[in-house]
């Protein structure tokens, strides 16, 4: 139901707008108080605010520019019995939609009431349609691995039940990526995902993010505020290194999640949600549950489906399809034309390890096409430490694959360049003696 909010200090006339907009099935609140009135925008948002301009202590044109300062979309309608030119102007300059003068028809109220409320609705639907557009583009999980598939037909299969799911893996393996895609083909893809890194606060200031608090809480507690939890409610909300929440916080997300209810920060009524939760951690879930740092009630809860995504190096088959999303990805939005990657550069990115995962790689190719003013990413748009692979990794040499003699060659040489030529160091890493690696130096002419 469309929200709003009436404010007249003539009574009858206010109780004639609050009778007429209810019979509409409109959710009205009406009071005959200007500072009743902004006390009450503070608190809570309205979609449309009908307001009379002339009132004691507080006017109308306060009440419209606190609205416009805190809900930009809210449609306020401007009444008044002392009509003037300069008040409509100042009236449409400060954002207002209709500016109406007393004494006035019913019949316009509803009429005006109706235009406004057909315009939040077309903000609501254009605003809901990109949301779900960025949404869809963030869901981008690119992969061929056998692991990887059979991952996503799990998440596909456990998204429309609301249990809870616990993701783990290392960092940038694309955790949230998978709570995004349960969300997406869940029952809930059309109310809100909420994610939050719960390493990133405080215990105090995830506290007050995730259950909001009571007006007058705490010092500086001005408005009412609703946590993530509450903004959530028939959603979905991720909580990302949830290893990293204290104890405390741990006994009351267990509450939330067996009660459906929480107590805002200073508040005495219990606020009932319906969310689904899914976690995420980076480390040993159940060694922080032995070490006595994570509630081990609490982990069952949670882990009702574990997923356990695979870090980059154990699906090596996805390299080159992420390799070619992110060069298109990269080369589309800095509006360059590079499109394709050297032989050498795929092959030391198939060997690298990336202890950063997929989103080390894509570092890597946003740092390649920025650097690279060709059509082709070649070996020196590499970072310095990934240029050194190229000794390691068995490459082509002129389109002809190198001998076992030049293979060894390589790597006696980059094993002397690591070691500072300390060829007793040297000898040593190769499993040979001193004399040994003092002939093939001799032989492969290494000799500084």
């Amino acid at each position: 139901m469309t929200k709003i909010l009436v404010v007249d200090d003539e009574k009858i006339t206010l109780k004639n707008l609050e009778h007429v907009l209810k019979k509409e099935n409109y959710d009205v609140v009406a009071t005959d108080s200007g500072l009743e009135a902004l006390k009450l925008i503070e608190e809570q948002p309205f979609d449309i605010v009908l307001t009379d301009i002339k009132m004691e202590k507080i006017d109308g044109f306060e009440i419209l520019r606190k609205c416009k300062s805190l809900y930009p979309d809210t449609e306020v309608i401007m009444i008044t019995g002392y009509a003037t030119v300069e008040n409509a102007v100042e009236a449409m300059r400060e954002g207002a939609f209709y500016y109406i003068s007393k004494p006035f028809k019913l019949e316009i109220i509803r009429k005006i009431i109706k235009e406004a409320d057909e315009k939040i609705n077309l903000k609501k639907e254009v605003k809901h349609l990109r949301e779900q557009l960025d949404f869809h583009e963030k869901i981008n999980i690119i992969t061929q691995n056998s692991k990887m598939l059979k991952l996503l037909e799990i998440a596909r299969q456990i998204a429309p039940t609301d249990c809870s799911v616990l993701i783990t893996g290392e960092s940038g393996t694309g955790k949230e990526l998978f709570a995004r895609y349960i969300h997406l083909n869940s029952l809930r893809k059309n109310r809100s995902f909420l994610a939050v890194n719960c390493g990133a606060f405080t215990e105090e200031l995830l506290s007050n993010e995730l259950f909001g608090h009571e007006k007058g809480a705490f010092t500086g507690a001005t408005t009412f505020k609703k946590g993530l939890i509450e903004i959530a409610s028939s959603g979905t909300l991720f909580l990302d290194e949830i290893t990293e929440m204290s104890l405390t916080m741990q006994a009351k997300l267990l509450r939330v999640i067996q009660e459906k209810e929480f107590f805002r920060l200073g508040g005495t009524i219990p606020v009932h949600v319906d969310v689904r939760f899914i976690a995420a951690t980076n480390k040993d879930i159940r060694d922080e549950v032995k070490k006595g740092k994570f509630r081990e009630d609490l982990y069952y809860r949670l882990n009702v489906v574990n997923l356990e995504i695979p870090p980059l190096r154990e699906r090596q088959d996805d390299i080159p399809l992420l390799v070619a999303y992110f060069l298109k990805k990269y080369s589309y939005l800095m509006k360059k034309n590079v499109t394709k990657i050297s032989e050498e550069v795929l092959n030391i990115l198939l060997n690298y390890k990336y202890p950063g995962n997929v989103r080390e790689l894509e570092n890597l190719i946003e740092r390649a096409v920025v650097l690279c003013s060709s059509s082709q990413i070649a070996i020196e748009h590499l970072p310095d430490d990934l240029k050194e692979l190229k000794i390691k990794v068995f490459t082509k040499k002129e389109g002809k694959f190198m001998t076992l003699e030049e293979v060894e060659r390589e790597y006696i040489k980059w094993v002397l360049k690591e070691v500072y030529n300390n060829k007793t160091l040297a000898a040593q890493i190769l499993g040979i003696d001193r004399v040994s690696l003092w002939r093939k130096i001799k032989n492969y002419r290494l000799e500084n």
